[in-house]
C-alpha cells in the first residue's frame, strides 16, 4: 500500500538550525526524531520584523533557545498552532512567557468521538490536555500581522481540533500533520476520525495552493496532486479491509496482518488504531457490523445483504 503514495524520505534541515523554506518562511526542526515524528517536528517563523511563530514544537529547552535565536532582534506577535498533540504545543508556554505573542489555534484539545463504556485507550501520553488558545479561531478567519496574511482552515481528522493555515502572501498551507510528504497520518480513535480526516482531505482537494508546509518531513510540492494520492490510499486500504472481511469475521489484529504486509513492528499499535478509524466509518456507513458500539477489542464482519456478494 505503501508504494501507491509518492513519500518523499528525505530531510534537508539540520536540529535546531533555521532555514528558508518558501517566501516569509523559515524552518527550525525540532530534535525529536522518532517513528511517528520522522526526523523531527517542523517549527516555523512567518515574516520579518514583525513575525509569528507556527508551532513551537515539544517542551524542549534546546529547541525553544532555537527558536528564540531565530527571531532575535525581531517581534513575535502571533504563536499559531495546529493541533495539541505533544510534539507540536507543549513549547507554547515558554514561547509566550518570552515574546508576549497571543496563542491562535481551533481550541484546546477534545476527542471526536465520546469514550465508550470500559474504552481504556485515550492516548493520553501524546495528548497536550492543559493547551488553551488566547484566541480560538473557526473556519475561515483571517489573521493579518506585519506583511503577512494567515486564514485559518478546520481540518479536524489526525486530532478533532486540527488546523491548517493559509498564507496568503506565498500561496502555501502549513498542513500540520493533516499532510506530510515522508508518511500518511496516523488517525486513532478517540482522538481522530476516519470520517472528519477524508472530509478534510477532500476540502483541501477543492483548494489550489501549490506547496503544502508540514509539520513533519520535506516541503509538499504539487500538493493538489498528492493530496489525490492520500484518498486513493485511504481508498485503497478501505478495500483491503472489506476484501478481508469478505473472507470471514475478523478482529483488528488479524485485520492489521491481512492489510499491513512488511510493517515496523513498532507501529503495529498505531496501525490498529488507524484501522479501527476505517471500521468506525465503515459501521457508520452501513458497509460492516459489529456488536455494540466499534472498538479495538470487537469483532468485524460485513453487514448483513454484502457477505459472499
Amino acid at each position: 500500500m505503501a508504494d501507491d503514495v509518492p513519500f518523499d524520505k528525505s530531510f534537508d534541515l539540520v536540529a535546531d538550525q533555521a532555514k528558508a523554506v518558501a517566501p516569509l518562511v523559515r524552518a527550525v526542526a525540532a530534535d525529536n526524531p522518532s517513528p511517528f515524528t520522522f526526523k523531527g517536528t517542523v517549527s516555523y517563523v512567518i515574516g520579518r520584523g514583525k513575525v509569528a511563530i507556527l508551532d513551537p514544537g515539544p517542551d524542549d529547552d534546546a529547541h525553544v533557545a532555537a527558536l528564540l535565536d531565530a527571531v532575535r532582534g525581531e517581534t513575535v506577535t502571533h504563536i499559531f498552532v495546529t493541533h495539541t498533540h505533544r510534539d507540536h504545543s507543549p513549547a507554547v508556554p515558554k514561547v509566550k512567557a518570552a515574546t508576549g505573542a497571543k496563542v491562535f489555534a481551533q481550541g484546546p484539545h477534545r476527542l471526536a468521538r465520546p469514550l465508550h463504556t470500559g474504552e481504556t485507550r485515550r492516548l493520553d501520553a501524546s495528548a497536550d490536555v492543559d493547551f488553551r488558545p488566547d484566541v480560538a479561531l473557526a473556519d475561515g478567519e483571517v489573521v493579518s500581522g506585519g506583511g503577512w496574511t494567515m486564514e485559518a482552515l478546520t481540518t479536524p481528522g489526525h486530532t478533532a481540533n486540527h488546523m491548517a493555515f493559509a498564507l496568503k502572501e506565498a500561496d502555501l498551507i502549513f498542513s500540520g500533520d493533516h499532510v506530510m510528504g515522508w508518511s500518511t497520518t496516523i488517525v486513532a480513535p478517540p482522538d481522530g476520525a476516519m470520517s472528519d480526516y477524508m472530509a478534510s482531505l477532500h476540502k483541501l482537494g477543492r483548494r489550489r495552493e501549490p506547496l503544502y508546509l508540514p509539520g513533519h518531513g520535506n516541503p509538499v510540492r504539487n500538493a493538489q496532486r498528492y493530496v489525490q494520492h492520500l484518498i486513493a490510499h485511504r481508498h485503497g486500504r478501505e478495500a483491503s479491509i472489506l476484501h478481508r472481511l469478505g473472507k470471514g469475521a475478523a478482529d483488528v489484529p488479524t485485520i492489521v496482518r491481512a492489510v499491513y504486509i512488511g510493517l515496523d513492528p513498532r507501529l503495529v499499535g498505531a496501525a490498529g488504531l488507524s484501522t479501527l478509524a476505517h471500521l468506525e466509518d465503515l459501521v457508520a456507513r452501513g458497509i460492516v457490523a459489529t456488536e455494540g458500539p466499534p472498538s479495538i477489542d470487537g469483532t468485524y464482519r460485513l453487514a448483513d445483504g454484502l457477505a459472499g456478494g
